[in-house]
């Protein structure tokens, strides 16, 4: 499953083939920059560049490269509302989300089943119930009841991100009233946080496809975190990509749809 935020690190940096240059395009450190070509090349099992100076690219990354020519992807994170209005007015060409779309006149390609997850790290547990953790960690797989955790602290994406209506559709069924320490636009700081044992959040089961690292811990169980399924219909569903109809689409834009049908 390719992760498109590293498709995008890898293009500039073969433009560039420069870390220092290809990073402060991207306003993010060479060391970060480095991590996400790291684990593209660890997704793939390829050498997509010579680590040499000048930096150079393998005849892997050669091919990767010429994959995707004169294609300029720029990555927009936005909620689901900012999104489709961005959509319906041609600021971006494709959304990927979870069925339905809100924005209109929008054509949508299943690509595959996707959940919300509940990411509740062992440290909260611990605080919270002290002497218990396998006792609660037991009991949230036989059923993730979110009164269990209402006096533990949650962290949450804004409000009008799909996750976040989920998240609150879920607290009002359940009756209560979360305890909120921190909301936040990117759901990788949440997840961040949330494995230094700060809070418990949600998260799409997809992109944990995208932490090469944190895949192996759990493979190892020595994660941090846990994963429960959520008893919750819509929190279960199709993720797509959706076009506007209306709107030309490029030759581009059209080979993204087939990688991504044939990756995803």
């Amino acid at each position: 499953m390719i992760n498109f935020l590293h498709l995008e690190y890898f293009l500039v940096a073969a433009e560039e083939l420069n870390f220092t240059r290809a990073a402060k395009r991207l306003f993010i450190s060479q060391q970060s920059l480095s991590n996400h070509i790291s684990n593209l090349e660890k997704e793939f099992d390829v050498v997509l560049f010579n680590r040499t100076t000048p930096l150079t690219l393998t005849y892997a990354g050669q091919v990767f490269k010429e994959r995707y020519p004169n294609i300029d992807l720029k990555l927009v994170e936005g909620n689901s509302s900012t999104l489709a209005s961005a959509l319906l007015h041609g600021d971006v060409d494709l959304v990927i989300d979870m069925q339905p779309f809100k924005a209109e006149n929008t054509e949508t390609i299943p690509l595959c089943e996707e959940e919300i997850l509940l990411a509740v790290p062992d440290a909260v547990l611990e605080r919270t119930f002290p002497g218990r953790l396998e006792e609660i960690k037991e009991q949230l797989k036989q059923h993730t009841d979110l009164t269990l955790l209402r006096d533990c602290p949650f962290l949450l994406i804004n409000k009008g991100n799909r996750v976040r209506t989920i998240a609150d559709e879920m607290f009002e069924e359940a009756q209560m009233t979360p305890n909120v320490i921190l909301e936040t636009e990117n759901i990788e700081t949440v997840l961040g946080l949330c494995i230094k044992g700060m809070g418990i959040t949600f998260y799409p089961r997809m992109f944990i496809s995208g932490h090469q690292e944190f895949r192996q811990k759990m493979q190892q169980q020595n994660s941090p975190v846990s994963f429960y399924s959520l008893d919750y219909a819509k929190a279960h569903g199709i993720l797509a990509i959706g076009y506007h109809k209306g709107h030309y689409m490029s030759q581009a834009t059209k080979e993204f749809i087939q990688t991504a049908k044939e990756t995803i």
